[in-house]
């Protein structure tokens, strides 16, 4: 990653954290909120996987194409199952594994951007490749209606200056705060790459 390693540190954290608790959720919930944990588990893993600095660990020729390997198979699975969502999270790391390859230490791991980017298509605005652009914009509308989403309605009749006590938060909502982790996750790697 381009910036100082603690950078990449923080992005490890924040991805494996979250990708930690989606993988312990797999065994909670109905049959879809598991497949959802999984996707979210994988995602979030493999994430933070890619994002540890090159300077802290210095990753095989191979793993780019592992990861291509390993994402692309998760995008497909998620187009048949209608995850559009996770479908985008797979393409955009299967492009950033791709941004690895490219050049010699290039992509979140390390390396520069637009000499890896010219190869793989035309650029957008400030030299970025247009598909950069569209995954920034993506996951930056993505992030704040999913944040918006997990903030507490106040209650019809309610008076907003009336004393509540917290409600703990359910599973859904845990997960959904994870999703939104992980979109400006993948928002901050995207910047990076």
């Amino acid at each position: 990653m381009h910036g100082p390693p603690w950078v990449g540190w923080l992005l490890v954290l924040l991805c494996a954290g979250a990708g930690a608790y989606c993988l312990s959720s797999v065994r909670r919930g109905t049959a879809a909120q598991r497949r959802e944990a999984r996707g979210e588990a994988l995602m979030g893993l493999g994430m933070a996987a890619m994002a540890v600095p090159a300077t802290a660990l210095a990753q095989p020729s191979w793993a780019p194409w592992a990861f291509a390997a390993v994402f692309g198979a998760a995008g497909l699975w998620a187009l048949l199952r209608r995850h559009p969502h996770h479908a985008v999270g797979a393409a955009a790391m299967v492009y950033m594994s791709l941004a690895m390859v490219s050049v010699p230490g290039g992509g979140p791991g390390g390396g520069g951007h637009a000499e890896s980017m010219t190869h793989m298509g035309s650029t957008g605005p400030g030299g970025l490749p247009v598909f950069t652009v569209l995954l920034l914009a993506y996951y930056a509308v993505y992030v704040v209606v999913a944040g918006v989403r997990l903030a507490p309605a106040a209650a019809p009749g309610t008076a907003d200056c009336a004393p509540q006590a917290p409600a703990r938060a359910s599973w859904p909502e845990v997960v959904g705060a994870c999703r939104v982790a992980m979109g400006i996750g993948m928002f901050a790697m995207l910047l990076t790459l």
